[in-house]
């Protein structure tokens, strides 16, 4: 087992990584020294494949489960679903002291965390993320949010987690797209934060794709050793934490103009990344490219009119007076933050992933 600390003061807390994670939840929990009534949110495929794991071991611990269970994926994220949710929170007893637990991927941890985060003004959480993208991003940072019917992601708190448990055999149960998908952020993070840990996901990307425990585990522990890194530098997104955007705008775009539909969110964020928006070092997205195309996801074939992208890019939730952050990357292992990208240059870097 691999231990992350995230240090934010008096909102510090670890992350755990490694295979059988899901058994030592009760025993983890015990260390935090909360009350004694968790509420273990989920939805039903993950119940029946992970989350009973997770209750036996907080009910040994002298846990008082209760099982909340969600619509799955972004259906949960309503307030509609919110709101029965907290119905279920006080159904259950829980107060100040007690502890949500999300089991699952980004959407539960989402849900799970806004309604802890505004259920009594804030009560613990713990994050057990079951997908690769939630194990490398999305549970990390404490980010909640529901959607709204004019965007995803709108409505929300920063809430950090008390610990996050990151079980690797849980990747095994992935369907293969679902995993390729959260390949992407592990990727990024590659690209703009660290050029040796790059090197190392290019050398593993045959035993990446084959989901190799021991590598899975160093791979995953990597990538949230780097998540950790900047949300400490940056804890509620001031700006630095916008690196973590890169291939994220145009992504987003992608996604919206697409219903969300077409494309899972990671093969949307490579082929954000895939375009060759500003200007690079030779060879730098040549590697990217490569690196993508090694673990499956796409670099072309986004088949929507670049106008069409564009005009969703206004839409943008980190926009600042009507100006979109680009991330760039001008070498790996580098960023660059600009806010004023003319809408020629962007019209001509989406030519590429048409």
């Amino acid at each position: 087992m691999i231990e992350i600390p995230v240090s934010l003061g008096s909102r510090s807390y670890r992350i755990l990584v490694g295979t059988g994670v899901l058994a030592r939840t009760g025993v983890e929990l015990e260390r935090l020294k909360v009350g004694r009534k968790v509420a273990l949110v989920t939805d039903p495929g993950i119940l029946a494949l992970h989350g009973e794991t997770v209750a036996a071991s907080l009910r040994a611990a002298g846990f008082e489960v209760t099982i909340v269970l969600l619509p799955e994926g972004e259906r949960a994220k309503t307030l509609d679903v919110a709101a029965s949710t907290w119905d279920r929170f006080l159904d259950a007893g829980l107060d100040r002291s007690s502890t949500v637990v999300a089991v699952g991927g980004g959407a539960v941890g989402d849900l799970a965390g806004f309604t802890a985060a505004t259920y009594m003004r804030g009560v613990n959480f713990v994050q057990v993320p079951t997908t690769l993208l939630a194990q490398v991003d999305a549970s990390i940072g404490g980010k909640t949010a529901i959607d709204h019917a004019r965007g995803k992601n709108m409505i929300g708190a920063f809430h950090q987690p008390r610990l996050v448990l990151a079980d690797t055999a849980t990747l095994l149960t992935l369907p293969e797209r679902e995993y390729r998908s959260g390949m992407a952020e592990v990727i990024k993070h590659g690209i703009v934060l660290d050029a040796a840990y790059f090197t190392e996901v290019e050398r593993e990307a045959v035993a990446l794709r084959a989901r190799e425990p021991a590598v899975l585990s160093r791979i995953v522990a990597g990538s949230c050793r780097l998540k950790g890194s900047v949300v400490e530098r940056d804890e509620q997104e001031a700006e630095l934490r916008h690196v973590l955007n890169y291939g994220h705008t145009i992504g987003h775009a992608i996604e919206a103009i697409t219903g969300y539909e077409r494309f899972a969110h990671g093969e949307a964020v490579s082929l954000g990344i895939a375009e060759r928006l500003g200007l690079a070092k030779p060879g730098t997205r040549e590697r990217q490219v490569a690196a993508l195309e090694a673990v499956g996801l796409p670099v072309r074939g986004a088949g929507e009119p670049p106008e069409r992208v564009v005009e969703a890019l206004s839409r943008d939730k980190k926009s600042k007076d009507g100006r979109v952050p680009f991330v760039l990357a001008p070498e790996i292992g580098a960023f660059r933050i600009i806010y004023d990208v003319s809408r020629a240059t962007i019209l001509d870097a989406l030519a590429d992933v048409a």
